[in-house]
């Protein structure tokens, strides 16, 4: 026994104290390319490590959450959307003794695939690429075949399943997994009250008091609130109790009518979207202007995916950049000539 590694002796822990509905590590359905496994770190807390050290999840800090290009320093980003995310899905996860581990890495990539300016950028992406463009699709595709130069992640199949299915279509087949999609909307859900109380949209009490008094009266509360009841409902799925369930989906809606069709939010949709479609009909148009590092896909796939690709990974300033270089001219300078 004293033989035993830290990673294997961490993967008997799990078998010890996890439930029996959960994934252990040394369950996983493994990785495409075979691996020799590491002595300290099971499985899926190697693929957390994986995603926080990649490319893509720090460009997470310069892509919009819901207000384009915000200038506070407390509005939320992608990426500390990505860390509530991964936090209220963490508790959960505890609370179900579930694998915190593998629910951590799925929550810490589920949106690496997001596009410039949010949700604008992935509707326009969608309107223009062949085939359609969706987020969580391109979250797996960042992990699979775009990181470290086109070899991927090569994350195990648990952690790639949870990623693809935390959105839309099927569910996961991991309990780990199906909490990230629940804990994604507990997250935005708060945080985008927060930021729109902060940004002069709504305040707290527009919120109808129906809801507030089943959910709670403040950020905390209701987090806690939803956390807590899914915790104490879900047994062989993650799921609310209908006592929740409803205020929720009116809350969501609430939000809809409030903050997500405001203008004052998306106001400047409009904008961000003609810039992501003149740089994609440009770039489709001189491909040989795409950063070499994007040559391979051209090559393995098609210009158009190529070009799709390098514009959902940019962050909205880079995007910005690029699109200023390309279509607007640079000043003169005043080289100090006498007018004549």
């Amino acid at each position: 026994m004293n033989d035993l590694t830290v990673r294997e002796k961490n993967e008997n822990k799990e078998r010890g104290f996890l439930s029996e509905k959960a994934c252990c590590s040394a369950d996983t359905k493994g990785r495409v390319i075979e691996e020799d496994k590491c002595p300290l770190r099971t499985d899926f807390q190697r693929d957390r490590d994986r995603i926080i050290h990649s490319n893509s999840f720090r460009r997470l800090k310069h892509k919009t959450q819901v207000f384009l290009s915000p200038e506070g320093d407390h509005y939320r980003t992608r990426l500390t959307h990505t860390l509530e995310v991964s936090q209220i899905a963490r508790t959960i996860a505890n609370g179900l003794y579930l694998n915190e581990d593998l629910t951590e890495a799925v929550a810490l990539g589920h949106d690496l695939g997001h596009t410039p300016f949010g949700h604008a950028g992935e509707r326009a992406l969608n309107s223009v690429f062949p085939g359609g463009f969706r987020h969580y699709e391109q979250s797996l595709r960042v992990v699979e075949r775009l990181e470290k130069s086109g070899k991927g992640l090569n994350l195990t199949y648990e952690v790639r399943d949870g990623i693809a299915c935390h959105t839309r279509g099927k569910e996961a087949d991991t309990l780990e997994g199906r909490i990230v999609k629940l804990a994604d909307k507990i997250a935005y859900i708060n945080h985008d009250i927060d930021d729109a109380v902060r940004a002069g949209v709504m305040c707290e009490e527009d919120i109808p008091i129906a809801i507030r008094k089943e959910l709670g009266f403040k950020k905390s509360a209701r987090i806690n609130t939803m956390v807590l009841d899914v915790v104490e409902n879900s047994v062989d799925d993650i799921i609310f109790s209908p006592r929740v369930q409803q205020p929720f989906d009116e809350l969501h809606a609430f939000m809809f009518d409030k903050v997500y069709t405001n203008p004052v939010c998306k106001g400047e949709e409009t904008k961000a979207i003609d810039i992501i479609l003149r740089l994609y009909d440009y770039f489709n148009q001189y491909p040989e202007k795409i950063p070499k590092a994007y040559h391979y896909i051209i090559e393995r796939e098609d210009v158009p995916r190529a070009v799709c690709d390098y514009i959902a990974g940019m962050s909205d300033r880079y995007l910005i950049a690029v699109y200023k270089n390309i279509f607007i001219p640079d000043s003169w300078v005043d080289i100090g000539l006498e007018e004549v």
